[in-house]
């Protein structure tokens, strides 16, 4: 997967819509294989990026909350 995506998952913290935009878009410039998208595909691009973002965020919403992770040593 892409290691620049990172956890946007984090305990106590909401995520900020530029952050879901961002992975967003890195996930899609991966599975399209376009870094910068012609004229012709950009509509697409763009509309792919905004479905992966609200995806991202309705599922982030619907979680629970994860209990704190335990010391490695517990």
């Amino acid at each position: 997967m892409c290691r620049s995506i990172k956890v946007l998952r984090r305990a106590g913290q909401s995520v900020t819509a530029e952050e879901l935009d961002a992975a967003a878009l890195q996930f899609v410039r991966k599975i399209s294989g376009l870094r910068k998208p012609s004229k012709a595909n950009q509509a697409a691009f763009d509309r792919g990026v905004a479905e992966v973002a609200a995806a991202s965020r309705r599922l982030l919403e619907s979680l629970e909350q994860r209990a704190s992770k335990a010391s490695p040593g517990a």
